[in-house]
């Protein structure tokens, strides 16, 4: 096979669960390229010396082995709907490479791929969605590539802090010890891309910077990539305030769910405010993310649909 493309897979087991129960997932992979894989000890390879399908051969073993990754079985129904939903070549240029990342970050539904796209082309982007559509990990991964490739100098990291009876100042420890549960699902989105050392280290030299909302007012933000997330928990106040925190050469990128609003009754969220306000300035993206767009347990996304079609008959 002078002209074979070969991908080495480390690991059996993993190859083993890519190739599928007597290999039922490379015979969808071969009709789906028109071309025969092999295989041959711990490598899969098309002998076919035509970039454009080497290209797909690569993402799709890619994208089956991110999935099993991510603690996903490597069943014969999530091959099909990779290669029925994840071969737009817009999915490729939007996978996420992070320099001493332990994974390349790929998108897995249309809504991600675009979303991606947004991240790359605009200074700043809103993404509104359900729990588990990935809207904050996509951002994450954006803003780690940013930073590792030295095209950022830092990641600030902020939340609103809402919480029913307690204030930060009642709260135990120093600012970080108090404010850390909060970030926590931040940290959890990076250290499934780096080494937890490495965002350690991070951390540890200012580069990535965790602030509670509420200690962002007068700063000035230079050249970097600043991120707010559960931005629906924002005031209108707040919002206006963060957004105009934003200094040369930065990127800001703002995500929340607008179904998960936790501020008294009364009180307006300033993500669904801005979402009005600023509709009609071209060089800010709005991105929406649904239930299809939800990555977490297949149960998750159930969930959320069944919401979301109550949501919608009321």
């Amino acid at each position: 096979m002078d002209s074979a493309y070969t991908i080495v897979v480390p690991d059996a087991d993993v190859l083993a669960r890519v190739c599928g129960t007597n290999d039922s997932n490379l015979k969808l992979i071969e009709e789906h390229l028109g071309v025969p894989v092999f295989t041959r000890g711990n490598e899969l390879s098309v002998d076919r010396d035509d970039p454009e399908v080497q290209q797909k051969f690569r993402f799709i073993i890619d994208r089956i082995i991110d999935e099993i990754g991510d603690g996903r079985d490597g069943t014969e129904d999530m091959v099909a709907s990779i290669l029925n939903t994840g071969l737009h070549a817009s999915f490729d240029e939007s996978s996420i490479t992070v320099p001493g990342a332990v994974r390349k970050v790929y998108p897995k539904t249309q809504n991600h791929a675009d979303y991606v796209q947004a991240l790359r082309r605009y200074d700043m982007v809103f993404c509104t969605g359900p729990a588990g559509s990935g809207k904050t990990y996509l951002a994450v991964a954006e803003a780690l590539r940013l930073v590792l490739s030295h095209k950022k100098a830092g990641i600030v990291l902020t939340r609103p802090v809402v919480e029913a009876g307690e204030s930060l100042g009642y709260l135990p420890g120093d600012l970080e010890q108090k404010i850390n549960p909060y970030l926590r699902p931040l940290y959890d989105a990076m250290e499934t891309i780096l080494p937890r050392e490495t965002v350690k280290k991070l951390s540890e030299a200012g580069v990535i910077e965790i602030a509670p909302l509420a200690y962002m007012r007068g700063r000035t933000l230079n050249e970097r990539v600043i991120i707010l997330d559960e931005a629906q928990n924002t005031t209108c106040e707040q919002m206006k305030m963060f957004l105009t925190r934003m200094g040369e050469n930065s990127k800001v990128f703002v995500t929340g769910d607008v179904t998960q609003i936790d501020l008294p009754r009364h009180v307006q969220s300033g993500l669904i405010h801005a979402q009005h306000v600023l509709a009609n300035i071209p060089e800010i993206a709005m991105v929406k993310m649904d239930a299809g767009d939800v990555v977490r347990n297949p149960l998750v996304k159930k969930i959320v649909q069944a919401y979301q079609d109550e949501q919608e008959n009321n």
